[in-house]
């Protein structure tokens, strides 16, 4: 059986972002559109919902990216796929920064401006660990065609989020120079040397590679 893989993208973000991350024609690809959120909706009841997208009927792997890890390990936790692949994420809340979770104890997020999260400069797209001309134009389509009502709902989501259950056969992927995710305090499978927030597009080579091993089992 060809294997069967979901992908859900990083916050504000949608399949575009997994652009290089090419696998071979006898996988078979779905990409997850972000759905609608709900009022106070939590990070864990939108995983929930977004799931019931995925066919239950036959063995199936998740990939998550960044935001979309953190959706993925929900999944993984009710539908235990096959295995559950994060890239630029957190399987646990406690390895987010402690900054993030005093903002989320502060409820610092409830005063962002809608405005604000549209806005894609130079300073912004480097952080996220864009450099080239090429990966520097995709994130700022990606940041220009997000909805800023989703992403505030999502920054809410993820910095109230409690999770402490990491899934049984999870991989966590993380770059060495990851300034959205300090890898500081995680425990990582697979470090990528000099990979930014956005390595799943600079270093897609790397990441391809470790995903395919685990899947074939080599």
């Amino acid at each position: 059986m060809n294997p069967t893989i979901y992908f859900i993208s990083g916050l504000g973000a949608d399949k575009r972002a997994f652009r290089n991350l090419i696998f071979p024609e006898n996988f078979d690809c779905i990409y997850l559109d972000w759905i609608q959120q709900l009022p106070a909706e939590t990070l864990e009841q939108y995983a929930n919902r977004i799931s019931e997208l995925i066919d239950k009927s036959k063995p199936f792997y998740l990939i998550g990216l960044s935001f979309g890890g953190m959706i993925a390990t929900e999944i993984a936790k009710n539908l235990n796929p096959e295995h559950t692949f994060l890239i630029s994420s957190v399987p646990v809340f406690f390895q987010l920064p402690w900054y993030y979770k005093l903002a989320g104890i502060l409820r610092l997020q409830k005063a962002l401006p809608i405005s604000l999260m549209k806005t894609g400069n130079s300073i912004g797209l480097k952080f996220l660990g864009a450099k080239t001309q090429d990966e520097k134009l995709l994130l700022k389509q990606l940041i220009e065609d997000s909805d800023p009502r989703f992403v505030k709902w999502a920054l809410n989501s993820i910095l109230t989020w409690r999770n402490t259950i990491r899934p049984d056969n999870l991989t966590h992927i993380h770059g060495t120079l990851d300034n959205i995710l300090p890898m500081k305090h995680m425990i990582v499978d697979h470090l990528i040397k000099d990979g930014s927030h956005f390595m799943v597009y600079a270093k897609a080579d790397e990441i391809r590679k470790i995903i395919i091993d685990i899947i074939i089992g080599r």
